[in-house]
């Protein structure tokens, strides 16, 4: 008896999805108990050296003794032993954090403890990877980019234009500055050369726009009482299901960016968006910008729209971190966040 074809494609495909899920879960499982014995041995360590007095040649005492019994590969290098008592340390008082420390990997983990000094930004990198699956070269890749800094400082007027889930969600996807170290171009280029080389580094660019963006087109027209106008980089965020319109200006901001940006959105909304999706929403992207102008101007925009600046390398100024809302600011953020966690997709979490 022959074995019909639609049936069986339906029957395979129902069973690789099935078995794909239980070895992500079943990697899941072992992750989180490794982090548990990590803990527990990071634990101990900082405690005996409380009670007993141990310096640090007891870790590499231990690192030697757990080698010769479970083998040079085991993960229980001096390095690592450090990192395990380091990790304990830093987290023990945090008990908001403890419960996301099994859902991202030990070498994900090395990372943040090694490259991020202040509980916060740890705990925004710790989100973050649960949040979009980051592998490690990327997480190191967001850390060296300045992520933290970037995401925080973004200038929007979401807040007041968007629902408050939707908000919250927004400001995540909007950077308040993109680096286009990607690109082959000169200090001194055009606006038509920067959407040029932006579409030919198609990849590069959405990777650093962030999580969940798809391109739509370039130079994508809008035909308003029979006149046509053109939107430099029309792009779609899965999560937000909104379209997203991204004008580029190689000088200054100017108020009047913003005009011809919320014209854009009221035309996306009218002749594009579909049915079940969310309103557009504008990212204005220049060479620099006056904080208190772009302030001033978005105070009075009816759409949604985010400014942010732009450069061809990848250093920020020192003087960025300063910048910084404080702490208390910072945490409010985080936690509103947080309150929109979601799980991460089956296969992304374990890679790298």
């Amino acid at each position: 008896m022959s074995v019909p074809t639609h049936t069986y494609g339906q029957w395979l495909a129902e069973l690789k999805q099935r078995i794909h899920g239980a070895q992500y879960a079943a990697l899941r499982a072992v992750n989180k108990e490794l982090i548990v014995l990590y803990w527990d041995i990071g634990k101990t360590i900082y405690e005996r050296q409380q009670t007993e007095g141990w310096g640090k040649s007891v870790v590499e005492k231990l690192a030697a003794d757990l080698k010769a019994e479970f083998g040079e590969k085991s993960g229980f290098s001096s390095q690592n032993l450090w990192y395990m008592r380091q990790f304990y340390r830093e987290y023990k008082d945090l008990p908001n954090l403890q419960p996301l420390a099994g859902e991202i990997s030990w070498t994900k983990h090395t990372v943040i403890l090694a490259k991020c000094k202040a509980p916060l930004e740890r705990e925004f990198y710790l989100r973050s990877t649960v949040r979009f699956g980051w592998t490690r070269r990327v997480l190191e890749h967001q850390i060296e980019n300045k992520t933290y800094e970037k995401y925080l400082l973004n200038q929007t007027n979401f807040d007041a234009a968007l629902p408050h889930a939707i908000a919250s969600q927004a400001k995540l996807a909007v950077k308040d500055h993109y680096t286009f170290e990607f690109l082959e171009l000169a200090d001194q280029h055009e606006e038509r050369a920067l959407e040029k080389a932006l579409v030919t580094n198609i990849r590069h660019f959405l990777t650093e726009m962030g999580p969940h963006f798809t391109f739509v087109g370039n130079q994508y027209r809008l035909n308003v009482g029979g006149n046509d106008y053109y939107i430099d980089l029309l792009l779609y965020h899965r999560s937000l299901r909104s379209l997203i319109a991204v004008e580029l200006k190689i000088g200054e901001f100017q108020p009047e960016h913003k005009g011809k940006m919320e014209f854009y959105l009221t035309a996306l909304n009218e002749q594009v968006k579909l049915t079940g999706e969310n309103d557009a929403i504008g990212i204005i992207i220049c060479k620099s910008r006056n904080k208190t102008v772009v302030e001033y101007a978005l105070k009075t925009a009816q759409q949604p729209i985010g400014v942010a600046t732009y450069s061809l390398t990848p250093h920020l100024p020192e003087s960025y971190r300063e910048l910084l809302p404080g702490e208390d600011e910072i945490a409010a953020r985080l936690a509103e966040w947080a309150s929109l966690d979601i799980p991460i997709s089956a296969g992304n979490e374990n890679g790298g």
